[in-house]
Order: structure tokens, then sequence, then C-alpha cells
């Protein structure tokens, strides 16, 4: 058992830029588990400084001073903080406020159509079946509410450290554009010299993380609003909190668009009924989520890693429970950073012989 234990850390632990590596990545996820709600608006504003260079680096392109390049990026970092804080987050709260004010009426309908169900379809329902099934919906929409009043009382902390964020985020960013190559020079020093693994691994996952993070953004963007503008035209309520949660939906792959497809189904049946308006909108929705999967997708990632979708639900669960909503969004980029390492990583060849006799000895 020794001997085959030997040769594992003989195979993949023989290269001091391994060892290193490891240490650096052990590091990494243990400050993340440990400290990530501490170091929360440091991450955020590493993430968005990350955004955002491509805009520095076009305005460098074009002429202009690296101080200036980065002034301007921020006073877009400002104006879109300062958009979204007075035209959409008021909007997003007078709709939430009305929704939860409609709840109530919403579940009273609801009851009254189960009740229905026994008479419609015997066959599939029996009164039992209904009764059971209004108790549970009553339990966990009465656990929901609970869960929001809860919130909305005992984390008011929150808001004061949402405001505090509004000021220190924006700040971080400008000093990671401002300084980041005196940043990246900083950290290289303790690096060794030769690090051709770590250069490698680096220089693969740089633009295909920056590809796919602003991508995203844009696909975000680009679904929210057709969602909102088909929602408007439609006459759906709730159509900007609706078209905010489809956009967001595209977040997380393959199950995003199936849980957000519930609250659209069912505000649109409590709105119209089983009417033809019902049945347009469920019409438009699948347009936009076919658009978004067959045109939107391959357009902004043309250079889409090679993932088995198996290993992107895996990713988005393992990171997303590890590291909340950041680690859903990166769950992609992250899982891609696994497969470079384990791709790059410097082995060395033992030989089979004696691995053999390793075996054999046990």
């Amino acid at each position: 058992m020794l001997n085959v234990f030997q040769s594992w850390i003989d195979r993949y632990f023989a290269d001091e830029e391994a060892v290193l590596l490891a240490l650096i990545l052990s590091i990494g996820v243990l400050v993340v588990v440990t400290m990530g709600q501490v170091l929360a608006p440091m991450i955020a504003s590493v993430i968005i400084a990350f955004l955002m260079q491509g805009m520095v680096a076009r305005l460098r392109a074009w002429g202009a001073p690296h101080i200036l390049a980065v002034s301007v990026a921020f006073l877009v970092l400002v104006g879109c903080l300062a958009a979204s804080l007075l035209l959409l987050l008021p909007a997003i709260s007078r709709q939430a406020v009305t929704f939860f004010t409609e709840l109530p009426r919403m579940l009273t309908e609801g009851r009254e159509l189960l009740v229905l169900l026994p008479e419609k379809y015997p066959t599939l329902f029996s009164d039992q079946n209904v009764v059971q099934m209004v108790d549970s919906a009553g339990k966990s929409l009465g656990a929901i509410g609970q869960t929001i009043l809860t919130f909305s009382l005992a984390n008011l902390g929150v808001l004061a450290a949402a405001l505090i964020y509004l000021v220190l985020v924006p700040i971080l960013v400008f000093f990671f554009l401002k300084d980041s190559n005196l940043i990246m020079a900083w950290l290289a020093a303790f690096l060794p010299k030769k690090r051709p693994v770590m250069n490698r691994i680096w220089h693969e996952m740089n633009q295909q993380i920056a590809n796919y993070v602003r991508g995203k953004v844009i696909e975000i963007i680009v679904v929210a609003s057709a969602s909102y503008v088909c929602f408007v035209f439609l006459g759906l309520n709730y159509a900007l909190l609706l078209a905010i949660a489809v956009g967001l939906s595209v977040l997380i792959p393959y199950i995003g668009a199936a849980v957000v497809t519930l609250p659209v189904a069912l505000i649109a049946l409590f709105q119209w009924g089983w009417g033809t308006e019902f049945f347009y909108l469920l019409g438009a929705y699948a347009v936009i989520q076919a658009l978004d999967g067959n045109v939107l997708v391959p357009l902004l990632f043309s250079e889409a890693v090679n993932l088995h979708p198996v290993a992107i639900i895996l990713a988005v669960l393992a990171f997303g429970g590890l590291w909340g909503f950041w680690g859903v969004f990166f769950a992609i980029p992250l899982a891609t950073l696994v497969k470079a390492v384990l791709y790059a990583w410097p082995t060395l060849d033992i030989d089979v012989t004696d691995q053999t006799e390793g075996i054999a000895a046990l």
C-alpha cells in the first residue's frame, strides 16, 4: 500500500511547480470557504474590474491615456449603479410589493381550482389528494411568508452593509483598474521565475473566462430585455420582476430556464386563465428560450468550453453550494479551470512494471 501511495506522489508531485500549484489552489479554496463573506466586497470588486478591463484596453487602443481610460470606465460603472438604484430598483420593489399583496387572492383562486379537480378528473384526483395538496401548498407558502417577514425584520443590517458596499466596491474597482499591472507584478514576485505550467493555465483561462463572463452579462441583459418587451406587449402583470427572473435564469444552465418557467406560467394562468393570451405568452416565452439557446448562446460563446452537461450541472451544484451566487455564476469557468489544471498538471512517467509490482505486493 505504501509503495502504491509513494508511486502516486512521485508521479504527480515530483515537480516543484506542481507542489506550489496545489498549495495555491488549496489556499484559494480555504480562503473562499472560511472568509468568503468577509472578502465579498473585495471578490466582487475583482470580478467587476475584470469585466471592465476590456473597456480600458479598448480605450487605450484608441489612444487614450491609462488614467483617462480608467476614469471613463469608472464613470460608466457609477452611472450604471446610479441608474439601477434610481430607476430599476424602485420599479422592482413596487412590483414585488404588489405581488405579495395579490398573493392571498392568487392562493384563493388556486385553492378553488384544486377543489374542482376531482369533479373534472375523478380518475386522476381524489378528494383526499386535493386536501393534501392544499395543505402542503399552504404550509409551504406560510413558511415562505415567515421567511420573508423574518428577513425583513431581522436582517436590516444587510441593508447597511449593502450601502457600505455601494461605496466601497466602486473605490476598489477604480484602484484595481488603475494599478492592475502593479498588483499583478507584485503577485508574480512571489512565484518562481520559471513557471511554464502556471503560465499555460493562465493564458488558457484568462481569455476564456473573460469571454464567458462578458458574454454571460450580455446574455442576461438581452434575454431580460426581450422578455420584458414581450411581457409588456402582452400585458402580463409583474413584467419587470418576471423579466429579471428570466434573465438571471440563464446563469444556471439547463435548470434555470425550467425553474423560472413555473412562476411565469402561474402568474399568466391566474391573470388570464386558460385563454388565448395564456397560450400566446407560453408560445412567445418558448420562442425567447429557443432563440437564446440556438442563436444567442452560439453567437456569444463561439469558443465555448467543451464540457459534458453532467459536468456542468455538477459544477453548478458544487460551486453554488460552496460560494453561493458567485459560485453559480462562475460554475462553468471554474469547471473549465479544473479541467485545464488536470490537463496541464505536470506528471512524471513511472514504469508500469514498478506499479504492477507494488500492487502485487499488497
